[in-house]
């Protein structure tokens, strides 16, 4: 539920909004006439804002120092530092930067740096890597700071039955102890998550059995791990949510959820949903792709954005389960699968086609989000968090779509170099 709100910063209640006004008037100049003068304080005008937990702030300031966020609120009631630097937003919308909480990275450093960039371009401000990564490349880079850069927390290696022929990258387990065995070594890595497949992908392989997702869930959380799981089958979600898992990595896919499943997880209400929409199947506008898409790949892709029954179909089960998932309260984050950088902006969009309101899902893509993978300065536009944030043209709670009208993304206070990414994206594809 949108509701609008005043928020004061500064002067606000929070222990951290605190903190940060003690620094701001700790690191005032003073001029010769015994004016204060605030060096590093940028302050952002007259945007509406969207703070992440559902609140409408019209008219805000946000002060911006060291990367964070110092005052948050509406005009009139965040006062300005003198010689702060103004920026004015009038006619903007801010909201948070997306936090994705399920993509697949590149375990190539080179390649890995270049998806998070992109990333960054369409307003994602951090990603959760789940579960298909070799070399450890996602534990080394987890803590570097990248410019012009989401921030990415990583699965390592999930967990699956044999997948012959078609990835190796997870652990392959057959026996109870060889599943134990992986997530001790996830465990000793440090991985973020557990990510495990239960899934015959479409009768090509065996799938997890619930002695052996049973295992792993029980031996993550004896090491304080959560356990999300890539889900297809209705009988496989109800089986999973009796053995403990923390989230699921997709919605129901086969079947439209029936009352079992619903008070299963009424029983359960901390579990988290990432719903992972198909697509709906029918034809799309792609031409807000041009920033980044080389222009013969954006016409292929156009091409072959055609109505789809099939599709259509598929889309209806996972829409119908979103909105009655939703209805009943269930928790609902946000991702997006693969690694299109924009894909979110789709995934948005379809969320609100299939029920969601536009306010809801900004939440769950922002706050929500963070929360599940414990990002606790990031989701939230309010003082002492990261100041991880997209300017937009117009306003989303108007249309969802509206999210793909970027004007600029700030990342830890620093503009996004949307310029430099599209230039490299797209002289990339034309080598």
């Amino acid at each position: 539920m949108i509701r609008a709100r005043t928020v004061t910063a500064i002067s606000s209640v929070r222990p951290a909004a605190l903190a940060i006004a003690a620094a701001l008037v700790a690191g005032c100049a003073t001029d010769g006439d015994g004016a204060g003068a605030e060096a590093g304080v940028t302050a952002f005008e007259g945007a509406t804002v969207l703070t992440g937990d559902g609140s409408v702030i019209p008219s805000a300031v946000l002060l911006v120092q060291d990367g964070q966020f110092a005052g948050v609120g509406a005009s009139g009631e965040v006062e300005v530092p003198d010689g702060a630097e103004r920026v004015d937003l009038s006619g903007k919308t801010v909201m948070p930067a997306i936090v994705n909480a399920h993509i697949h990275l590149s375990s190539e450093r080179d390649e890995r740096i270049a998806q998070l960039q992109h990333m960054a371009y369409y307003g994602a401000g951090a990603v959760v890597s789940l579960g298909t990564e070799t070399g450890g490349v996602g534990i080394e880079m987890r803590g570097e700071v990248i410019p012009d850069a989401a921030r990415a927390k990583t699965a390592d290696r999930g967990i699956t039955m044999p997948e012959p022929g078609r990835s190796e990258a997870p652990y392959w387990v057959e026996t109870e102890e060889e599943a134990r065995a992986a997530v001790r070594e996830l465990a000793e890595r440090q991985a973020d998550i557990v990510k495990i497949w239960v899934d015959d992908r479409g009768g090509q392989y065996d799938r997890l059995s619930p002695e052996l997702y049973g295992a792993i869930i029980d031996e993550a959380h004896r090491h304080g791990l959560m356990v999300t799981a890539h889900v297809f089958y209705l009988e496989d979600a109800k089986g999973l949510l009796r053995a403990g898992v923390d989230v699921f990595a997709h919605g129901v896919r086969d079947l439209d959820a029936d009352d079992e499943l619903m008070e299963l997880w009424a029983e359960r209400p901390e579990v988290v949903l990432v719903p992972n929409l198909p697509g709906p199947g029918v034809a799309l506008d792609l031409s807000w792709l041009s920033g980044t898409v080389p222009p013969d790949q954006l016409a292929e892709m156009q091409a072959a954005s055609v109505d789809n029954p099939a599709a259509q179909e598929s889309f209806g089960i996972q829409a119908r389960n979103l909105a009655r998932f939703a209805e009943a309260g269930v928790k609902i984050s946000f991702g997006t699968d693969g690694n299109a950088a924009w894909a979110p902006h789709q995934e948005m969009e379809d969320m609100v086609r299939s029920g969601m309101t536009p306010g809801d899902v900004i939440v769950a893509a922002t706050k929500t989000s963070a929360e599940l993978m414990s990002w606790d300065d990031l989701g939230e536009i309010a003082a002492g968090k990261s100041a991880d944030f997209i300017v937009l043209d117009a306003n989303p709670l108007d249309d969802i779509a509206n999210t793909r009208q970027i004007d600029a993304v700030y990342l830890r206070g620093t503009m996004v170099d949307r310029e430099g990414i599209s230039a490299r994206m797209l002289g990339a594809g034309t080598e």
